[in-house]
């Protein structure tokens, strides 16, 4: 199944009230949108129909995410659904992720796209490639590593997979604080080093499987609820149902 595919069914589940979207481009995804978003690009060249009420921010996610100051994305409303699919290095999306974590609920979902490249050269970090992933496939040991607090779902997409994370903190501030260790072990200079595990997706759900989760509903019904840890409780025990 095509990623753009798997978003829309995605977004029917969850029927999210707020959807932030970092990496618009021409548009494809955040076109499947039907409650209030904000996608930021600092190079969008939108060319689908938007059909949900949408701010589009020309500007990097760092500026943006800056420019808030002390407000919200979404005012009072946290972000319910979250595509981070921005510039292909880790560094970057490690940034992305803690920016969306703070405005975030325990039952937010956000989707890292470009997870599970297909080859070393689409891995690499200085880009020679049409197709290209960079580095971002070391998020998924970063999070398992500095914040094992967290639900990560693999999903085996086309063209290059996606990870689902869920259970978010918006108090928490390891990946901030942790941001200059996390470059220095992880941000590691071409060739890069693609496990054989991520080349071939070992432990990647097929993305019916995926979609056909409990957890969906379970975070969709609960949304308002506030207690973190009676929700992470849920979402684990949403996906140990998956076999």
């Amino acid at each position: 199944m095509n990623y753009l595919d798997f978003l829309a069914e995605l977004h029917g589940l969850l029927e999210p009230r707020s959807y932030l979207e970092i990496g618009v481009r021409f548009g494809e995804s955040l076109s499947l949108s039907r409650c209030e978003s904000i996608g930021i690009d600092p190079d969008f060249e939108v060319n689908r129909e938007l059909r949900a009420p949408t701010a589009l921010i020309r500007s990097t996610s760092d500026e943006y995410f800056e420019s808030l100051g002390g407000g919200r994305p979404f005012r009072a409303m946290p972000i319910d659904l979250a595509f981070i699919d921005g510039m292909h290095l880790l560094e970057f999306v490690v940034k992305d992720f803690a920016n969306v974590e703070r405005y975030s609920h325990w039952s937010t979902v956000v989707v890292l796209d470009d997870v599970l490249p297909r080859s070393v050269d689409e891995a690499a970090r200085d880009r020679h490639t049409q197709a290209w992933t960079g580095d971002v496939f070391r998020i998924r040991d970063v999070l398992g590593s500095l914040r094992p607090d967290l639900s990560l779902v693999l999903v085996d997409t086309q063209p290059t997979g996606l990870l689902l994370v869920l259970g978010l903190d918006p108090l928490d501030r390891t990946l901030t604080d942790r941001f200059d260790e996390i470059v220095a072990t992880h941000v590691l200079p071409d060739p890069q080093v693609v496990p054989s595990e991520v080349l071939e997706r070992s432990g990647a759900l097929a993305p019916e499987n995926a979609l056909a989760l409990p957890v969906w509903g379970a975070v969709r019904r609960a949304r308002g609820r506030h207690d973190l840890t009676a929700g992470r409780d849920d979402i684990r025990r949403a996906l140990s149902l998956e076999n």
